[in-house]
């Protein structure tokens, strides 16, 4: 799985199945989805493209990994907060700085709960953490808060 921020609109998320198809979800600012599938024999060719409100990305969600199975699923909950990874890039800004200098919970109001890096889970790190490229930030916050710690961490 591959994201990229798409400042302004949200973050896509990019994966190939073991059937070498290409799939692509792109996650709007507003909570709305669009689910998108490549020809395997032609990647650039969509063969579907699926708008979905968040309530239905939501029952698509739990379709496919039912929540009773899979704790670790990042989503919405009841009290209006959302979880997400951000996947930081070799080229990102902040690739080698401090946590403490993104100054995300001051900026956006987001909390970063845990970076997983290479095999390893980091929780609750502090801010003289530092960031690498290829860390996945895990963050909690409101869809707002999310969306603009996705824009400051996609940073190059």
């Amino acid at each position: 799985m591959r994201s990229t921020p798409l400042p302004g609109l949200g973050v896509r998320y990019d994966l190939t199945t073991k059937e070498q198809r290409p799939v692509s979800v792109v996650a709007h600012r507003d909570g709305s989805r669009t689910l998108s599938a490549y020809r395997k024999e032609d990647p650039d060719a969509c063969s579907l493209s699926v708008r979905l409100t968040s309530q239905e990305a939501e029952a698509l969600i739990d379709a496919l990994m039912p929540r009773h199975h899979s704790p670790s699923l990042l989503s919405t909950t009841e009290l209006g907060l959302v979880a997400e990874r951000i996947e930081l890039t070799a080229t990102s800004y902040w690739n080698g700085r401090v946590l403490g200098d993104t100054r995300m919970r001051t900026e956006t109001g987001v909390s970063i709960v845990a970076v997983l890096r290479r095999a390893e889970a980091i929780p609750s790190p502090g801010p003289a953490f530092r960031l690498a490229g290829g860390d996945t930030l895990i963050v909690i916050g409101t869809r707002e808060g999310v969306e603009a710690a996705a824009e400051i961490l996609g940073r190059e």
